[in-house]
């Protein structure tokens, strides 16, 4: 078996330098040798054979049973050495037949009716909220953030993505928000501490979140202008003058699109904005990674813009605004991977050591795919009216200045929405 592996290994990697020990001790070097030498040991010999058969699962869950070992280098930069090699190859035909088996039952892991839906929400969001203090920000936010300019910190580029979302809104005084899917609080926060909405409601399926969120508004010293419950967007009965959803939407599932903008619309004043916030890919729809669908995001997938906007437009809405995030989220991503493994010791002895092996395969995979698979992040603006919005993307920059004078001109409440 070993080269039989050595053999297909040597054929998918062409660049780059990586060296592999087999289990029988040998050490196979693949690539060009170009870059950073990294390395590889696989323990045992069912890891080879595990390896050929199914890399799309096989790979993370090696790792986290610590039977692939990394020897030189980090996880990361193999993991992105074997994507840029992806990128220009062909996969193998047995892998091949795999993923397209796995593209066409896909709606069969995205049946996100009530009861699946918070079942999935909780196998993600549901853990001890100490691990996300281990890697977040300070507000907590679990989304991509909005990097200004190089060099940015995590938090202040958290910040300018709340701040960027609310100009979108168009939020003048006193306006109602919703927003779907309101992870932690932070968004809420900002919008009724910071951007002047009157009621911030936020709705979430995670009980680890809503106990935080609901913690948070308490403190906050506006808690009468917030309203956080444990609530499927299905099941909200008013109407709003702005709705938000922030990394919610990827765990809709294809088949619910059409469900999800209807309910949207109903959501919405007939004068109102939504802005929707999600990963997408800039590529034809696909299906879920099979690693990422078992262990982290159960019911996920990541949509093409062709999926999503007919079914915005079957619901009778009016895309007003489309803006591409390329490398917002890997840099995001970045920022968590190095202060999660800068806290390692702890995220074990919270929740042990193959949880913290799987987390790190989840933060260095999912960078790959905005660095290297053409991950991104879409935000769209959505109307039910023509003039809901300026004619021009002016406001947009004008927006963010005066929040950000009200960032600094009234910390109070700049605080209290981190």
């Amino acid at each position: 078996m070993s080269k039989t592996f050595a053999a297909l290994l040597g054929k998918l990697v062409r660049t780059g330098d990586l060296e592999v020990e087999t289990s029988d001790g040998v050490r196979h070097r693949v690539g060009d040798g170009t870059g950073p030498k990294l390395g590889a040991r696989l323990v045992d010999r069912a890891a080879e054979r595990e390896l050929l058969l199914d890399p799309a699962v096989s790979l993370g869950e090696l790792y986290m049973d610590g039977r692939v070992v990394v020897t030189k280098g980090s996880l990361y930069e193999i993991l992105e050495l074997g994507a840029r090699n992806l990128v220009t190859l062909e996969s193998l035909p047995w892998v091949k037949v795999v993923e397209r088996g796995r593209i066409l039952f896909r709606d069969l892991h995205q049946r996100n009716d009530r009861k699946r839906a918070k079942d999935n929400i909780a196998r993600h969001y549901d853990h001890d909220r100490r691990i996300y203090d281990l890697f977040l920000d300070n507000d907590l936010q679990y989304s991509c953030a909005y990097f200004e300019h190089p060099g940015q910190s995590l938090g202040d580029a958290q910040r300018a993505k709340k701040r960027h979302i609310a100009a979108k809104l168009v939020i003048d005084e006193g306006q109602s928000v919703l927003d779907i899917g309101c992870g932690f609080g932070g968004m809420a926060l900002y919008l009724a501490g910071v951007a002047g909405a009157g009621r911030a409601t936020g709705v979430t399926l995670s009980e680890e979140q809503i106990a935080v969120a609901k913690g948070r508004a308490a403190r906050s010293g506006f808690a009468e202008r917030l309203d956080f419950r444990l609530q499927d967007y299905r099941d909200v009965k008013e109407t709003f003058d702005r709705i938000v959803s922030v990394g919610m939407f990827e765990h809709v599932g294809a088949k619910r699109y059409d469900e999800y903008f209807r309910n949207v619309r109903r959501l919405l004043k007939d004068d109102g904005v939504m802005l929707l916030h999600s990963i997408g890919r800039n590529s034809i729809p696909g299906a879920t990674n099979a690693w990422i669908r078992k262990y982290i995001f159960p019911g996920g997938y990541i949509p093409s813009l062709s999926e999503v906007l007919p079914a915005i437009e079957r619901a009778g809405l009016y895309v007003t605004d489309v803006e591409i995030l390329r490398l917002h989220y890997a840099d995001t991503l970045r920022a968590w991977r190095e202060r999660f493994l800068t806290n390692w010791d702890e995220v074990v002895r919270v929740s042990g050591e193959r949880f913290a092996r799987m987390w790190e395969f989840y933060l260095a995979g999912s960078e790959t795919s905005f660095r290297v698979d053409g991950h991104m992040v879409f935000q769209i603006q959505l109307a039910k009216r023509q003039d809901a919005v300026p004619l021009t993307r002016s406001y947009i920059a004008e927006r963010e200045e005066a929040l950000r004078r009200k960032e600094e001109g009234r910390p109070a409440l700049r605080e209290a929405a981190e």
